[in-house]
């Protein structure tokens, strides 16, 4: 049943629709997004590595009850129309009565020329929401990106207001965890742009709790993975996963870095202590 509450056109990027996305999105009926970032076209070399795929982030906009998601390439072309142009045949058809909601930082049209201010010369109504706040800092898609890549799980999780998660597709192993008492369940992050620590994880797959090590397994020398997978422990129930399987795997704390073990009896008592037994 449709909210009858919600009204305009939220726009934005939004890359891991974290909470300050969030409260930009809550009283949205349409979102405008794009399905490439920005500098992905403006300048490649700066563009962000990101927190999800273009699809799953427009599944995570619906999910705050969005009714509509416009997502646009971004190109060239579209880059150079002046902000006036872009605001007349971008946005006046999106936004429900003029309405429209983003963030403080948020420009837009050629050079970033256009902000809130422009968009109400032209009729528009425009409410800037204030930025989300997390251990006094505002909380931003980079501050999250920082946050991973540093272990540093749950305050990523905390700025995105649910545990972070990423679809893996299964494959079958070596069998080595198999070997050492721990089969493990292995998945490729395919379209996984950041650079996410190496290291052990608690995480959540199928709604069943694992024990995981995301990396190379670099103690298996010339056994070693030639790129990073994410081997899932599962600590009692094992749930129906077959290569070929695409599941996501939400991440809930990070236990410690990956390393390399002096021996596999050393290895194996790690992970015992790991998983706690």
């Amino acid at each position: 049943m449709r909210d009858f509450a919600r009204r305009g056109l939220a726009v934005g990027f939004f890359d891991g629709v974290h909470l300050g996305h969030q409260a930009i999105l809550e009283r949205a009926s349409a979102a405008l997004t794009f399905k490439n970032h920005p500098l992905s076209v403006l300048a490649p070399e700066k563009e962000p590595r990101l927190l999800m795929t273009a699809d799953r982030r427009i599944a995570a906009i619906r999910s705050c009850g969005v009714e509509k998601v416009i997502a646009l390439d971004f190109t060239r072309e579209l880059a150079e129309l002046p902000a006036e142009v872009f605001a007349r045949e971008r946005l006046s058809a999106a936004a429900e009565d003029g309405i429209v909601f983003c963030g403080e930082n948020w420009r837009f049209g050629r050079g970033g020329e256009g902000d809130a201010s422009l968009l109400r010369s032209l009729g528009f109504s425009v409410e800037v929401v204030p930025y989300a706040v997390y251990g006094g800092e505002r909380i931003s898609s980079t501050r999250i990106r920082a946050a991973l890549e540093a272990g540093k799980v749950k305050d990523a999780n905390a700025m995105l207001g649910r545990e972070w998660s990423f679809r893996g597709v299964a494959f079958q192993g070596k069998g080595i965890g198999s070997g050492l008492g721990y089969p493990t369940v292995n998945f490729r992050l395919d379209g996984l742009r950041l650079d996410l620590m190496h290291g052990v994880y608690e995480v959540s797959a199928l709604g069943v709790t694992a024990i995981a090590n995301y990396g190379v397994a670099p103690t298996f020398g010339e056994n070693a993975w030639d790129s990073p997978v994410l081997e899932l422990h599962f600590i009692d129930t094992v749930p129906q996963i077959a290569p070929g399987d695409e599941t996501m795997v939400s991440f809930t704390r990070f236990i410690r870095p990956e390393r390399r073990f002096s021996s596999v009896e050393e290895l194996r008592a790690q992970i015992a202590k790991d998983i706690g037994r």
